[in-house]
């Protein structure tokens, strides 16, 4: 059998059939055609619940606003990377622009990295954390809000699909790596900017590159960019020894000093930038790839389940166990004496809407009255009340007029099995050849244990004296 609950969905219509989830949250929407269309075009519950929130969807306006925001993601994306990249051109011509030309290597690294770190930081602790708090404040969170913005306006369906998107990439654990491919894509451009910026820079003018410091110990600067340096010196970047570290007066430093100043600055923003933004791109991505499949709502919620239930009671009928011919069952043997109660249940089985109920002079002793309609929740419901109650006698009152059929007999062997004695009492017979027609059934079915009359007294016999 094929597990619908493991359908895919396509992630807009997931979108969608989300969206309508937290739209009907407010008040259901009229969906007596959309219900009717949906159960026509699938079989399947999955793929009905999200051909009916498609409906929906294209009446309230989600799926046009839903395409608007997909035309203009591209265009708000180039936007936004347009800006971060204008924005590390003007750091690195903050760091590299001066009219003295001279470059604290300290404060440059400190203002090219300090604000990645911070936001990397973030993004790392969010991972940790449930709905990842720290995701509105990164850019790709900023890229969905003002993608949703502009395709909706400020009337549009906009926050709701915000929150339907939101809602599917954090169940499948996938919100804090979307957002970070985009944001980790936007630092990787912007650095490989501000790179190319100061190479560009360094390489045709000449700069003085040093340190400064009031309060510190020289001693502390030359174990920093020995330390700092490590890492780029295992890509062929140099690191300026001590001598060129304490060498800080204008004009003491050589010429080779100053460009392993350059390269020394550059290794840092190369490894402690641009490549752990490259490569949790391309770990963003392959994770992506990974957990794009569970990007589905989730069937077992509340609303889908009633969703289901609707179908269901929609569905045609069907024969799940066509009659294959008479076969032959066991009589249950009913329960030991040890096992009984002492106790007599009265019910009533497919009765006539119209007939009175319950009827009259039934025993003093009666322990239960019941009336069920034969449905299968209805047999459940009083099958468990006979296993717990275990009665001595079970008093099955049938209309004399209808004809017994295979789903009764299944009914009076499942409550033989509940009590000590079954009793049979044909109310309302229209003669004696229908009283007839039920106790050749029961010969039939090998039921003649079972104590069958037309006349309530007969049927009640022995069992204590009846009510006035």
């Amino acid at each position: 059998m094929t597990n619908t609950a493991l359908r895919e969905t396509a992630f807009p219509d997931a979108v969608v059939t989300e969206a309508i989830r937290w739209v009907e949250q407010s008040g259901p929407l009229d969906d007596a055609q959309a219900m009717r269309t949906a159960a026509s075009r699938a079989a399947d519950g999955p793929t009905q619940i999200t051909d009916r929130a498609l409906q929906l969807g294209e009446r309230i306006g989600l799926q046009p606003e839903l395409a608007r925001a997909r035309q203009w993601s591209p265009w708000v994306l180039l936007g936004l990377v347009a800006l971060i990249v204008v924005a590390g051109l003007g750091l690195a011509g903050n760091v590299i622009g001066g009219g003295e030309r001279h470059i604290n290597v300290i404060v440059a690294l400190v203002s090219l990295l300090g604000l990645h770190a911070l936001t990397l930081l973030l993004w790392l602790v969010s991972l940790w954390l449930p709905l990842g708090s720290f995701n509105t404040a990164s850019l790709g969170w900023i890229w969905l809000s003002l993608t949703a913005r502009v395709a909706g306006g400020k009337r549009g369906q906009a926050p709701v699909l915000v929150r339907a998107t939101t809602g599917l990439l954090a169940r499948a654990r996938l919100l804090p790596w979307a957002f970070g491919l985009v944001s980790h894509g936007i630092w990787s451009l912007s650095f490989a900017v501000v790179l190319a910026a100061m190479l560009f820079a360094l390489a045709f003018r000449s700069y003085t590159l040093s340190w400064e410091t009031t309060i510190l110990d020289p001693a502390f600067f030359v174990r920093a960019v020995q330390v700092l340096g490590w890492a780029p010196s295992q890509l062929g970047f140099p690191v300026p020894d001590a001598a060129t570290v304490l060498a800080v007066a204008p004009g003491t430093a050589s010429a080779g000093g100053q460009r392993t100043w350059a390269l020394w600055l550059t290794g840092c923003i190369v490894v402690y930038g641009l490549l752990p933004r490259l490569a949790l791109v391309l770990l963003s991505a392959a994770i992506w790839k990974r957990r794009s499949k569970a990007l589905q709502p989730d069937w077992r919620e509340p609303y889908y389940r009633k969703l289901l239930a609707r179908f269901a009671a929609l569905a045609p009928a069907a024969i799940v166990d066509a009659d294959p011919g008479r076969v032959r069952g066991t009589v249950p043997t009913g329960l030991s004496a040890a096992e009984l109660q002492d106790a007599l249940f009265v019910v009533g089985f497919e009765l006539p809407p119209d007939m009175p109920w319950p009827p009259a002079a039934l025993p003093a002793n009666t322990t239960q009255v019941l009336r069920i309609d034969g449905s299968a929740p209805a047999r459940r419901a009083l099958l468990d009340q006979l296993a717990q109650a275990r009665p001595r006698t079970v008093l099955l009152v049938c209309h004399a007029a209808s004809s017994p059929d295979r789903g009764t007999e299944r009914f009076v062997r499942e409550v033989l099995a509940h009590c000590g004695e079954c009793r049979l009492w044909l109310a309302d017979t229209p003669g004696a050849a229908a009283t007839q027609r039920w106790l050749d059934w029961l010969r039939d079915t090998e039921l003649e244990r079972i104590t069958a009359s037309d006349r309530l007294d007969a049927a009640l016999q022995g069992l204590g004296a009846t009510t006035p």
